[in-house]
């Protein structure tokens, strides 16, 4: 263990060390990340951003009474290990162990529970007027970066904060997507100090009582007080949004000097008691600041698996890995565009997640990277749409749940020919419940005109792609993280059936398809990857297992006929159970008046924390072993 990162057990500890000791501190923390992140995976070029930022903040500030929230959340494993789980670190993302992001139930010095992006300048200011509300005098503070503030939220929360001018909130916009450059150095540092000062808030104030007592009476004299105020300002600060929406904005700073940061955030604390309005810090920081290949490719390094650091990341090309669904993916869009001029991909942020990149190189002018905006991103496409394009939106399932209404009204109602390539559907495995896409089943199928394809693995994957793209409404593909079964997506973009759902294993009597009259045993309808460990449990019963490939619309002759020959249904789907598929299945069933035994399987009524994503399957009884104990704790030795 390092020599003074081992007697760092709580921020209170950082408080009684030296400038000096502090500077030697963020190379032991950097060091540390850089080594538990290659053994358990997780994010990293982000988190080597923010290892001065987190021990400045909390040098500086009295947490946990002053609140830290950090958006994003991919950005706090310095803040981590500096409150008191520094020993935990080697469970991160585990099952049983730490979160990658903070969870207010880890600890209290996590303020608030963040993993979606631009939500943390809503959450500080609501706890910075709590606050005021109570009348206590701790601070609030919001830490926005790696993009967050291209969201819509983000703005919604700036332009809120600006008339409470009594809240004790300061936003740091954590600026990691540029090199230091030069204006970031020893001038700018001494113009952040003074301006976070109590000598030029005080000035302000001055300049503004003159001018509206000794020359408001004369109007010209008073606009040109006005003027000079702005540009004495100028000459010190560059003119930002952030002063038009009522922060005094102090920087930008070098984010990894804390000789520039310290002195500021302590400016800046006394101006949040002396309840000067909201401040906004800039600081410029670096990502995969401290390890080279990182400050490299800070993407690929952003969030990694396991590695040696002494190596950096295994060569893709030495050490091939299955084709992912989003593999699949990508390369069915870049053959789409070829063949149709109309295709536009979109994305919110998420080039690489979502497997566009050979697209965004192949067909530039066809793609729209609109930043973490999901709403927009949406609704952008319904534009797109309204003009005989035909667009298709890469976007995960968790984060559609932020465009749910721009999805209902400006897609459905107006019926317009969307793709939506829901990436990430179900678990997500190390990511937890922010990112798992439990719930996407549950909130399209409710939606008139909008129509839901579950391809069991890679193959009908690409097919049900092609589907969805020749269909004149709109239609949303569900597909999971990583790799399926392995089945060889096929080269041309033929598609499948609109509609339509196909048996893969007849019970005994008939395997054939034909009828033999009785009506016996169970059959299993699978709602996407399920399939496979669903013909696994069937082996055991002499099940029936179709494969359904849409949720809406049902294959609802396919049902009726399987439900006439069989005593059982059983349904299977990596969702939400609740208003899930089997939902769909049992009401489809109600209505053709035919009544049989049910049992639904699929995620229950809680949210599923990080681990291990075929372990989280087996413990939701999701995996061949557990859909064979859940049908004989139903059904018993209900025979094929």
């Amino acid at each position: 263990m390092s020599e003074l990162l081992s007697t760092i057990d709580d921020p209170a500890d950082l408080r009684r060390l030296s400038r000096a000791q502090l500077k030697g501190l963020a190379t032991e923390v950097r060091d540390f990340i850089v080594r538990s992140v290659a053994q358990t995976g997780g994010h990293l070029s982000s988190n080597l951003g923010t290892v001065e930022l987190a021990i400045a903040l909390h040098a500086v500030f009295d947490t946990p009474r002053d609140r830290i929230v950090w958006d994003v959340g991919h950005q706090t494993y310095a803040h981590k290990i500096l409150t008191g789980r520094r020993e935990r670190m080697a469970t991160l993302r585990q099952l049983g162990g730490l979160s990658g992001f903070p969870q207010r139930t880890e600890s209290q010095y996590d303020a608030f529970g963040t993993a979606h992006s631009s939500t943390s300048i809503s959450a500080a200011l609501g706890m910075a007027a709590a606050a005021r509300q109570k009348g206590q005098d701790w601070n609030a503070i919001a830490v926005i970066g790696d993009g967050a503030m291209t969201a819509g939220m983000a703005f919604e929360g700036l332009n809120h904060a600006g008339v409470e001018r009594d809240a004790r909130l300061l936003v740091i916009l954590n600026d990691n997507d540029m090199s230091i450059s030069p204006p970031v150095g020893a001038l700018n540092r001494h113009l952040a100090q003074l301006m976070s000062g109590q000598f030029y808030a005080a000035a302000k104030t001055v300049v503004k009582d003159i001018g509206k007592t000794v020359l408001a009476p004369v109007p010209p004299l008073l606009e040109l007080a006005k003027r000079l105020e702005k540009s004495a300002k100028s000459m010190v600060t560059p003119a930002t949004l952030f002063d038009k929406l009522g922060f005094n904005y102090i920087g930008p700073i070098d984010g990894h000097d804390l000789d520039a940061l310290i002195p500021t955030l302590e400016n800046i604390r006394s101006l949040l008691a002396c309840k000067s309005g909201p401040q906004l810090l800039h600081v410029v920081t670096q990502k995969g600041r401290g390890y080279a290949p990182a400050e490299a490719d800070p993407v690929a390094y952003h969030g990694p698996g396991k590695f040696d650091p002494a190596v950096g990341l295994p060569d893709p090309v030495l050490t091939p890995a299955k084709t992912t669904f989003t593999q699949v993916f990508g390369q069915w869009a870049c053959d789409m565009a070829e063949r149709d001029r109309r295709l536009v991909a979109i994305t919110p942020a998420m080039r690489e997640g979502s497997g566009l990149v050979e697209f965004h190189q192949r067909f530039p002018d066809r793609y729209y990277d609109v930043g973490i905006a999901e709403q927009h991103a949406v609704t952008f496409a319904a534009g797109l749409a309204c003009e005989g394009l035909k667009p298709v939106v890469a976007i995960y399932s968790t984060f559609l749940q932020r465009a749910y209404d721009q999805l209902i009204h400006d897609v459905a109602i107006q019926n317009l020919p969307v793709v939506f390539a829901l990436d990430r559907a179900g678990l997500v495995g190390a990511d937890g419940a922010t990112h798992a896409g439990a719930f996407d089943i549950a909130f399209i199928r409710c939606v008139p005109n909008l129509s839901l394809a579950c391809p069991a693995d890679e193959r009908e994957c690409r097919q049900l792609l092609s589907t969805a793209y020749a269909q004149d409404h709109p239609v949303a593909v569900r597909y999971p993280r990583g790799a399926g079964v392995g089945a060889q997506p096929l080269p041309d973009l033929r598609e499948l059936s609109f509609g339509k759902g196909e048996v893969r294993r007849w019970r005994t009597g008939l395997s054939d398809g034909v009828w033999d009259g009785t009506r016996q045993g169970i059959a299993i309808l699978a709602f996407g990857t399920l399939l496979y460990p669903a013909l696994a449990a069937a082996e055991k019963f002499d099940a029936t297992v179709v494969n359904m490939r849409w949720v809406k619309p049902l294959d609802l002759d396919l049902l009726r006929a399987v439900a006439e020959q069989h005593a059982a249904i059983v349904t299977v789907e990596e969702g939400a159970v609740m208003g899930g598929a089997g939902s769909a299945a049992a009401q489809a069933l109600a209505e053709m008046r035919i009544t049989r035994s049910l049992l639904h399987l699929g995620l229950p009524d809680c949210f599923i924390e990080h681990g291990d994503p075929a372990r989280l399957l087996a413990l939701q009884g999701l995996d061949a072993t557990g859909i064979e104990a859940a049908i004989k704790r139903r059904f018993g030795d209900l025979p094929g």
